[in-house]
């Protein structure tokens, strides 16, 4: 299978079981890049952020139909974790460059993810029920500033960790999904945006591997639109669950290869 063939069909499957629960796929794609396709670094953070930048649609564009798109919370978001991308963005090429340092930061980002996920979904929270208000400005914005951040070194765009921490505090799945899925659309582009300009001034692989992020994303926007359709469908305490295994389990994997 070659390997834009295989960045597809990656998309594809991965975006259709996230894009559920307001992730976009990138989280696990990035493995993907690394472990299976050879991508070297540190352009696989950039082509995370294309594949962001062209899969996410899909499923905003079906959360539009079923009218969950839009509201306060989205702006919070965007609003906190755009600058922030771009700095992680930069730090990432400037300070983090190399793959043993990378794994590391993955690692230390996933452990707590997944953990967070799994902890949260057998023991969840009070419910605050479909319209509740979203969390309070203070609140979120530092959050989504240092989510931002870390999304920047890992090009996630930032709503992968946003979501299950939202979800966390008692929204409904319904309403966090949509928002953090537009969260990493806009923040997506900015970080793609500063990588490439980074590709201009500085050594090494820093610009994305167009053809792989384009092949990921196209995937990626199918199977987001059908994600995000199925998810009054899915059981999604089952799903959040698989994610989180899966988050922890990465996490090992990229601690037992750092060190």
């Amino acid at each position: 299978m070659s390997v834009v063939l295989a960045g597809f069909v990656a998309g594809l499957v991965l975006a259709t079981l996230t894009a559920p629960v307001g992730v976009s796929g990138a989280m696990f794609l990035l493995p993907v890049q690394l472990d299976l396709l050879s991508v070297p670094n540190p352009a696989v953070t950039p082509t995370n952020l294309l594949f962001n930048v062209i899969a996410t649609p899909g499923s905003l564009l079906r959360y539009r139909q079923q009218k969950q798109l839009g509201g306060p919370l989205t702006r919070r978001l965007v609003a906190g974790t755009l600058p922030a991308v771009v700095l992680g963005a930069v730090v990432r090429v400037v300070f983090a460059p190399g793959a043993a340092v990378f794994r590391l930061l993955l690692a230390c980002l996933l452990l707590p993810l997944g953990t967070w996920l799994c902890v949260r979904t057998l023991r969840p929270p009070r419910p605050r029920g479909a319209h509740a208000a979203a969390p309070g400005l203070r609140a979120v914005r530092p959050l989504a500033a240092v989510v931002g951040f870390v999304g920047g070194l890992y090009g996630i765009g930032g709503g992968s960790i946003l979501g299950p921490i939202l979800v966390g505090r008692g929204l409904p799945i319904a309403q966090v999904a949509p928002a953090t899925l537009a969260s990493t659309l806009l923040t997506s582009i900015a970080g793609a945006v500063t990588y490439a300009l980074l590709a201009l001034a500085a050594p090494g692989s820093i610009a994305p591997h167009w053809a792989l992020g384009f092949a990921c994303g196209f995937g990626g926007l199918l199977g987001g639109y059908l994600g995000a359709r199925l998810q009054p469908r899915l059981p999604n305490t089952a799903l959040r669950l698989l994610l989180g295994a899966l988050a922890i389990m990465l996490a090992i994997l990229y601690f037992a290869r750092a060190t």
